[in-house]
């Protein structure tokens, strides 16, 4: 609750109640266990209160901060497919905002390997390749991401 709350408040602008809930999160999680034992009906981890650390840091402006948030997580922290490509899109995010192409280009590659829909179907993820796309077509792996992304043109009924 307290992530999704915070994530919320970031994207409502509201920094400081961000701030505080995403920080109470994880003094919350620190001392929960790296894989959530079965049949829990929430499998909160201190990884994934680190993936909303990434997101909150985004939504704020401080791709900074999200960068440090998500630097140290790997995809095999997550059990589901969506988590994975979550923590590649939002470091993608992170990373274009830092306006860092390569490292974005990267991020939605591995994202697209995880789960192809979330970068070739979701409006925010297209945009990013379009841009890059655009304004930095030499930087390593933007082409392939294209062609990959880009191909085929807007996905009806993307979200």
């Amino acid at each position: 609750l307290l992530c999704t709350t915070s994530y919320t408040a970031a994207r409502a602008g509201r920094r400081d109640e961000a701030l505080s809930m995403i920080e109470d999160a994880a003094r919350a999680a620190r001392d929960l266990p790296a894989v959530p034992p079965a049949g829990r009906l929430f499998a909160i981890t201190p990884a994934s209160v680190q993936l909303y650390q990434v997101g909150v840091h985004w939504a704020l402006g401080d791709a900074g901060a999200a960068i440090r948030a998500g630097g140290q997580l790997r995809p095999e922290q997550f059990t589901t497919a969506e988590r994975k490509g979550r923590l590649h899109t939002d470091m993608a995010r992170a990373w274009w905002q830092w306006g860092k192409p390569e490292q974005t280009a990267q991020s939605l590659l591995a994202a697209f390997r995880v789960t192809p829909a979330e970068v070739r179907d979701r409006p925010s993820m297209r945009t990013i390749v379009e841009e890059l796309n655009r304004a930095h077509a030499q930087s390593p792996g933007v082409r392939d991401l294209g062609r990959l992304v880009l191909a085929d043109g807007p996905r009806a009924g993307a979200r």
